[in-house]
């Protein structure tokens, strides 16, 4: 006769805990197409959230970590929060003015 036989019975449970299967899962492959930055025509969107203004520019058709090298210019430039949501850009504040500036300098084409 046992005693404390509270908890759960861990015999013959198995849970495979590799990083494999969570990588083949993050590489999601994406349904479009990877264009070079001079064939993008960028478009702005102008939103408020909870009071606060959040501009948008994309559609971005590139590699992840060319999406990010961009986030990360125009943060540094703008002095201003942002983030990548799908082909989407997300910038903190109106700064539609300013970013235009920014990305016709390194090259990119707007509508």
């Amino acid at each position: 006769m046992k005693l404390f036989e509270m908890g759960s019975n861990l015999d013959g449970d198995t849970y495979d805990t590799s990083k494999e299967a969570k990588k083949k899962n993050s590489n999601k492959s994406s349904s479009y197409k990877i264009e070079a930055k001079n064939q993008h025509q960028l478009v702005f969107t102008y939103e408020k959230r909870k009071g606060k203004p959040v501009t948008l520019l994309g559609r971005f058709y590139l590699i992840e970590k060319e999406k990010k090298e961009v986030l990360k210019l125009l943060k540094k430039k703008l002095a201003c929060g942002g983030a990548i949501k799908d082909e989407w850009i997300e910038l903190q504040g109106d700064v539609k003015d300013k970013v235009k500036v920014i990305l016709l300098k390194e090259g990119w084409k707007f509508k």
